[in-house]
């Protein structure tokens, strides 16, 4: 259980690095895209090893979807993320 508590506590400082990184580039259409599409990841992949860690992965939420599944969400928003900047902003913004 200490393991489990550990683990999950070195969530805070990774994703607060990975926040700041990306608030320091924000000027940089391309650095932003992919420091927030980091966030993103580091927050699913947060959830989904706390669901594992803490055994509710498996629950059901509604039919046959699990709380693991909700994980699904922050990935697909790192996706569209970077989808944002590389089939819209970046062939609009070729000089950049």
């Amino acid at each position: 259980m200490v393991w489990k508590l550990l683990g999950s506590l070195m969530i805070f400082p990774t994703f607060f690095i990975a926040v700041i990184i990306a608030w320091r580039t924000r000027a940089i259409m391309i650095e932003l895209c992919h420091n927030l599409a980091i966030c993103v990841w580091i927050l699913a992949n947060s959830y989904w090893m706390i669901s594992e860690f803490f055994g509710f992965d498996s629950k059901v939420l509604f039919g046959s979807f699990t709380f693991k599944h909700i994980a699904v969400i922050p990935f697909v928003t790192w996706i569209m993320i970077l989808g944002f900047y590389y089939l819209w902003w970046a062939p609009r913004n070729k000089e950049a």
